[in-house]
């Protein structure tokens, strides 16, 4: 299986998965006019990749800014991972956030009321 890389935009998050260690990375702002379009090829790629078996997860994410349809795709995005704990695997999510910026904490804290995995917040 490849990695995904994905190149961030003006409108769009960089998004760096790697298949040999489970890390996933996102960062930077997401507001495209299609979000689902966006999202299609990372939920592709991470149900392939947790088809594959319980293989451990590492997620971190560092957003400046989501938009109401991106929210939708990171919720979504979150209950695959959900589902993929469930399922036996190890899943660590990694919320990190700008010091100074109350949104992305509490749209974080609103996340973390969502799922049943625990989500790790860190102020940078």
């Amino acid at each position: 299986m490849d990695d995904l890389i994905i190149e961030k935009t003006k409108f769009t998050l960089a998004v760096c998965f790697s298949a040999s260690t489970g890390v996933l990375e996102m960062e930077g702002s997401s507001y495209p006019e299609h979000a689902f379009e966006f999202f299609t090829p990372i939920f592709e790629w991470l149900q392939r990749y947790v088809e594959q078996g319980p293989r451990p997860v590492q997620l971190t994410v560092l957003f400046d800014y989501l938009n109401t349809s991106s929210l939708k795709c990171i919720i979504d995005l979150f209950k695959l991972l959900e589902s993929h704990a469930q399922n036996g695997a190890e899943v660590a999510i990694h919320w990190r956030y700008q010091i100074d910026d109350e949104d992305m904490l509490e749209a974080g804290r609103e996340f973390a009321e969502d799922i049943q995995i625990p989500i790790h917040f860190h102020p940078v």
